[in-house]
């Protein structure tokens, strides 16, 4: 097979991402929003605007939309940028608004997958959207990348389009789609996009407009990091890796001094063979390290799709630069009094770290932002609580989170970067807390102390997910966080009780949850406090059979906890998770013809209802399921009137008719002793994008036999 290979090499180093020359455009200076319009264009003086910028989401000019950081990144190296926000998809003219860009239209579907964002786990399609004003549904397209980029082809042919933004980032290449229940084509090749920019992507973005702003071909741009291009020339640069072949693949292929490249199972092999597409995604998640990852490329028909290796993280330098763009910290005033929920939820929240070292299957945070943890320093996060303080309306002394993908990695990192370059590991806290990982906390306890001593502040309350194995390791950033930074309840998430699922998780026994919570009521005790403990979990996640969420609901039951909303785990592209769900096989171990680890997953409509019943044990609308479902198990004995029976033998008039579906309650006590109106609040169905990161960790529980019993009320 020939290989495809770029004329350039990717470079191994990082230039600063603010010492680049200023594009010509600088002059025209900062905008107090991006424009929206030709009459905002006009105001500013501008006749064009160089990049256009086309998303999902409701324009909000704040560090925790994507629009918004790129965009003002541009900005700032000169470049005019304009926005396209929410546009009429059914024709080309809202795409016309604001002209024909110079450079090039910038397409994303937003802060979220426009499927996860439309659909629920179950495909059923929600009646809000966070990212909308007024959250009103339907202003977004299924497949937005997909639709927003044949508009843009349609009302300019000849303007170049980079793709971005997790939707794209996830389908870089071909990606089990859960909602058409196929393998697709790299979204690349779909959209029929000049480029595709995968990850945060400023260090990508910035290095692409400047080489598209001098003359070069987008399609050319092979010697930058985190992007994916389509090429069809064969060159002799590269040493090709074939991995197309499970059992003849090397598994670590042994580095030589040319370069080289690892060949993927094309499109064709990975939609037609399941163990090959487990092979494909184990082999993409080892080739994540940008310190020793190796461009990927992959067959699509007659066609490569080149993916160049990981960004280089930014440095705290640069982090600091981006976030102290000009934001306005608002959304855009043409939304007028429209309540945006996604801004309402963030105004008043600080983003302190990205990253996240966990590597839980089931979390894109990984696939999308990186292991390594990219923190701010602590002058730019006070900086931003003095901005938000001085600019945003209705504050009032609240910082509601000092956060990001987790609550408690900020700072943390591998002790040797030589070793951090050369790691493997697919997390450094799974199976056991990796002793080359600083787990030190103090610098994230000066943080908080150094937030809540800022004039003007109150109360700094913490509601990122927090890693409770980390936290574990230091008593007095516990003590630090209970005292001063927790407000009735926190949330953590052991996601499930049985190691089964947990080991496919890789996430910790709940030994880990035990031990924390034992350190967490002594301190709520020593300050005098009445705190709760909200944990989070999956059903239905790959792995895990009936008798693991029976015994899940038993534990639930035991410790006194009513989950109000639960999530149902949702195969996201890329994810290993969604690689288990997809093949029925393991890929965080070597993948084998017919040797492979089998995992069983729940995927019928009914077997899946059945999982999330079982969270919700306490809703009549479910009993008559869990009796069916937990005499087919042989486990009757649990049905009855007694404290120790999970469901009672009698049904409330009225109730049992939701087919498992449940019944949501307005209200009302959630776990025992708890305040009224106190429930479990719901789990992000974007599966953590923001407040996830609750990844990894120690496993404490003995094994379970794979071949758990499965019930005829399930299948």
């Amino acid at each position: 097979m020939n290989a495809v290979v770029p004329p350039a090499r990717p470079r191994q180093g990082a230039r600063e991402i603010f010492k680049y020359k200023k594009y010509w455009a600088h002059r025209f200076g900062v905008a107090p929003f991006l424009p929206m319009s030709r009459d905002e264009m006009d105001l500013l003086g501008w006749d064009s605007c160089d990049v256009i910028l086309v998303t999902g989401d409701a324009y909000v000019d704040h560090p925790s939309f994507g629009m918004a950081v790129i965009g003002r990144t541009l900005e700032a190296h000169g470049f005019r940028v304009g926005i396209i926000a929410q546009p009429d998809w059914t024709s080309a003219e809202a795409f016309k608004e604001l002209g024909r860009p110079n450079l090039y239209f910038g397409v994303t579907a937003g802060n979220m997958d426009s499927l996860v964002n439309n659909y629920t786990a179950d495909k059923r399609i929600r009646t809000d959207d966070n990212y909308t004003p007024d959250a009103a549904p339907g202003k977004r397209p299924d497949r937005a990348v997909l639709v927003y980029s044949q508009r843009c082809r349609e009302a300019f042919p000849d303007a170049p389009i980079v793709l971005g933004g997790i939707e794209a980032s996830l389908r870089r290449i071909a990606h089990f789609d859960h909602w058409s229940e196929k393998v697709r084509r790299s979204v690349l090749i779909d959209s029929k996009a000049d480029v595709l920019l995968y990850g945060n992507a400023e260090r990508a973005i910035i290095d692409v407009t400047h080489r598209i702003a001098k003359g070069d071909n987008p399609r050319d741009l092979f010697d930058i990091r985190g992007l994916a291009l389509v090429r069809n020339e064969a060159a002799p640069d590269y040493r090709e890796i074939d991995m197309t072949s499970i059992d003849d693949a090397p598994e670590r292929a042994e580095r030589g001094d040319e370069e080289q490249v690892i060949r993927l199972p094309s499109y064709e092999t990975v939609r037609d063979d399941k163990e090959v597409y487990a092979q494909a995604s184990r082999i993409l998640h080892l080739e994540s390290n940008p310190g020793n990852a190796r461009p990927l490329v992959q067959r699509h028909g007659d066609r490569d799709v080149w993916v160049t290796p990981p960004p280089i993280p930014l440095t705290t330098k640069e982090m600091d630069w981006v976030f102290d763009h000009p934001y306005a910290r608002a959304p855009h005033p043409f939304y007028g009094d429209a309540r945006i929920p996604a801004w309402e939820m963030i105004r008043f929240s600080v983003n302190i770290m990205r990253g996240c070292f966990g590597g839980c299957t089931f979390c894109s945070i990984t696939e999308h932002e990186g292991r390594i943890i990219q923190s701010r320093s602590q002058e730019s996060i006070v900086r931003e609580i003095e901005d938000m303080r001085d600019k945003v309306p209705g504050f009032t002394g609240q910082v509601s989170d000092l956060g990001g993908p987790t609550a408690n990695m900020y700072r943390m990192a591998c002790k040797d970067p030589e070793i951090e370059k050369s790691c493997r590991r697919l997390s450094c806290v799974y199976p056991t807390i990796c002793k080359n990982l600083n787990t030190d906390h103090k610098p994230l306890i000066d943080l908080y102390r150094a937030a809540r001593g800022t004039e003007g502040v109150k109360k700094v309350s913490i509601s990122s997910g927090l890693r409770y194995d980390l936290a574990v390791e230091s008593p007095e950033y516990v003590e630090e966080l209970v005292t001063h930074h927790v407000g009735g309840y926190l949330k953590i998430a052991p996601e499930h009780t049985e190691d089964g699922p947990l080991s496919r998780m890789m996430k910790p026994g709940i030994g880990s949850y035990d031990k924390f919570k034992e350190m967490f009521d002594a301190a709520a005790a020593k300050a005098g406090k009445k705190y709760f403990l909200i944990p989070y979990f999956i059903a239905a996640h790959p792995g895990c059979t009936d008798e693991d969420m029976m015994n899940l609901a038993l534990w639930l039951k035991k410790n006194g906890y009513r989950a109000d909303q639960v999530q149902t785990f949702t195969p996201t592209p890329m994810a290993m998770a969604t690689a288990m769900y997809y093949s029925g096989r393991n890929p965080l171990k070597p993948v084998r013809r017919a040797g492979t680890e089998r995992v069983e997953t729940a995927k019928g409509l009914r077997q899946r209802r059945l999982h999330k019943a079982f969270l919700r044990y306490h809703d009549a609308e479910n009993w008559p399921l869990l009796r069916e479902a937990l005499k087919e198990m042989g486990r009757e004995d649990l049905i009855g009137n007694g404290k120790h029976h999970l469901i009672p033998r009698w049904q409330p008039a009225g109730t049992g008719k939701a087919g498992g579906e449940g019944r949501r309650r307005a209200g009302g006590p959630a776990k025992a002793g708890a305040p009224a109106g106190w429930k479990l609040p719901h789990r992000p169905a974007e599966m953590d994008r923001e407040g996830g990161g609750r990844l990894g960790g120690r496993s404490r529980n003995k094994a379970k036999p794979q071949g758990a019993k499965r019930s005829r009320a399930a299948r």
